[in-house]
């Protein structure tokens, strides 16, 4: 999404869903949706999430305040939250919950067994449990694939491409996570021809991030890949902040992080798996089973280039990789 369309759609949708979270009415006749959401409120890229979800649910005919209620909780990458707010949607009785990640999954499936969740941004749930097959997903859960871990070594290639010198990878990675660690093993699964070593480096609080990085980048030919995680998300700007201040060229999983700083990112479009996850939560409703409903794939993914960032670093941009960019940052 280009940001004149984001703040359009900020516009129009974010106004609106605030109203049932903080406590107004909406129709005594009107569906109840819970969200459980992986980030903080205040934080924009959630506000952007839950208006790209509003935004596919009202060409399907639900408008929040009028015949759906958006019951949310906001997570801020607190692991014990999941399973308290888990646990209070449930206790809500939605008649659906939209669960935003794979760590929101897991505490929603302890909850309950019966009602339908449909779950965006989930790397591996069939390892994970959380549905049979991605064909036939049997329980009372489906919904759309992050994407899958062989795309952490296109961020090792990505980053031999645009900084050749680098021989020391540090990768930040959630080790709390099965994704955390199945990202981070995909990447020293490929590193060997690349001639790199790659070192894990946990993003559990701000002061662990900063103090090993800063460590990292006392030795020379450093370079960086940030995982996808909600613990990378919620410190982001601290994590932009240090890859400049220490020139570590970086490679991030998606646009919001090129957007804000960051060098490089290559992977889905969230916000669009925010809006088909509004046709599902529509079938649902409708009376249709998440056990019938397949697991999706991304339908794109983007690779965006920050060259202001790159002319700070000093990096000359190959073409081949301008050639391939979905969109550049000037």
């Amino acid at each position: 999404m280009r940001r004149r369309e984001f703040i359009t759609l900020l516009g129009s949708a974010a106004g609106a869903w605030p109203v049932v979270v903080r406590g107004q009415q909406p129709s005594a006749h009107a569906r109840r949706v819970g969200v459980l959401m992986n980030i903080g409120e205040d934080d924009p890229q959630a506000q952007a999430r839950m208006a790209a979800f509003l935004q596919g649910l009202q060409p399907l005919g639900w408008i929040v305040g009028r015949n759906i209620q958006i019951d949310a909780r906001w997570v801020a990458a607190d692991a014990d939250l999941f399973h308290k707010y888990a646990t209070e949607l449930v206790a809500l009785r939605p008649e659906i919950i939209l669960a935003s990640t794979s760590s929101a999954v897991a505490p929603l499936r302890q909850a309950t067994r019966t009602i339908p969740i449909v779950f965006v941004l989930a790397i591996d749930p069939v390892a994970a449990g959380d549905v049979a097959s991605v064909a036939r997903p049997g329980g009372n859960a489906t919904g759309f694939i992050l994407y899958e871990y062989s795309i952490s070594g296109k961020w090792l290639e990505l980053l031999k491409q645009i900084a050749p010198g680098v021989t020391r990878v540090a990768v930040l990675r959630d080790p709390a996570t099965a994704a955390g660690i199945g990202q981070f093993a995909a990447i020293q699964a490929v590193s060997p021809p690349f001639g790199v070593e790659v070192i894990p480096v946990d993003v559990r609080d701000e002061r662990e991030i900063e103090r090993t990085l800063r460590a990292f980048a006392r030795e020379p030919n450093g370079g960086l890949i940030v995982t996808a995680s909600a613990a990378q998300a919620v410190h982001r700007k601290l994590i932009v902040t240090l890859a400049a201040e220490n020139r570590l060229p970086a490679v991030r999983p998606f646009r919001y992080m090129a957007a804000t700083g960051g060098l490089i990112s290559y992977g889905p479009d969230i916000l669009d798996q925010f809006r088909r996850a509004a046709g599902y939560v529509d079938r649902i409703l409708n009376g249709e089973k998440p056990a019938d409903l397949p697991v999706q794939a991304p339908t794109k993914y983007e690779l965006i280039i920050n060259l202001k960032t790159a002319k700070t670093l000093g990096l000359e941009m190959p073409a081949s990789v301008l050639a391939r960019a979905d969109e550049v940052i000037e």
